[in-house]
């Protein structure tokens, strides 16, 4: 038995509870009445839009469609990463370091999850196109997050960093504390979500798929190679884009080089 399709009729319907949201923020005086109903009508259109522009890309099956929807969607995922950040690199390191990351980590684990599932064709978008979505988000929070934690405590760690470098630590060496703290906070929220997995929540995925037809037990293997790629590419991503930062926080004289940072 599959989920009966929805009408907009039933949307509608579910929309009263955005509405009951926003009456609690008015009674409570949050201010976030407007927020709220700005948020669920972008969400409403931008699905809605994304919808519509996929129905027509599985229809005509074509690599050159699906490489450019997750080109763009590479793209707005670099944006979110730069745009996260309260410290950032000046100058184009400030994109670079974040699109470099996100990248390398999104084309490895997704090109890693095409040879697992072994599609056919390998740009079967119906496929192809919802791996690469969830990796780039999985992968954009652990860059972001770990780049944001690294660049602050860089700022806030400078007398205790530049301390260990004039007593002869290499760069690396003094920066490696700080490193390994952004990088625990890059995957904490992968962590959490593979936790809870199961026993508290179950996933988006294994969810749609059950109320797809999908028998549970296929559905949950499924849900567990998706949390593996997270992993993965999270762990990737906030991995290369520490070294990055590392490297471009300091020179090869072993200096800290905090003017390479924007400042606001």
């Amino acid at each position: 038995m599959t989920a009966a399709p929805l009408s907009y009729l039933d949307l509608s319907i579910g929309a009263f509870l955005i509405i009951l949201n926003a009456g609690l923020s008015l009674l409570l005086n949050l201010g976030l009445g407007r927020a709220l109903f700005i948020a669920a009508l972008r969400a409403t259109v931008q699905l809605l839009l994304v919808g519509l522009v996929l129905k027509t890309v599985f229809a005509l099956a074509s690599p050159i469609w699906v490489l450019g929807i997750a080109a763009l969607m590479t793209a707005t995922a670099t944006y979110e990463v730069w745009s996260r950040q309260k410290r950032r690199f000046a100058g184009p390191w400030g994109v670079g370091v974040g699109a470099g990351a996100t990248v390398l980590a999104s084309v490895f684990v997704t090109s890693f999850a095409l040879l697992t599932l072994r599609p056919e064709p390998w740009y079967r978008p119906e496929i192809a196109i919802p791996l690469v979505g969830i990796v780039l988000g999985s992968v954009m929070n652990g860059v972001s997050i770990s780049l944001n934690a690294f660049n602050t405590g860089l700022v806030q760690e400078r007398a205790a960093i530049e301390a260990q470098l004039a007593l002869g630590a290499g760069r690396y060496t003094a920066l490696k504390p700080l490193q390994r703290n952004a990088l625990r906070s890059g995957l904490i929220p992968i962590v959490n979500q593979m936790s809870a997995a199961g026993i508290i929540t179950l996933p988006g995925m294994m969810t749609g798929q059950i109320l797809a037809g999908m028998a549970p037990l296929e559905a949950a293997k499924y849900q567990i190679l998706v949390l593996f790629l997270l992993s993965g590419g999270a762990g990737l991503g906030a991995l290369v884009a520490t070294y990055v930062a590392v490297w471009r926080c300091s020179d090869e004289r072993d200096r800290l080089r905090l003017d390479r940072l924007y400042k606001p």
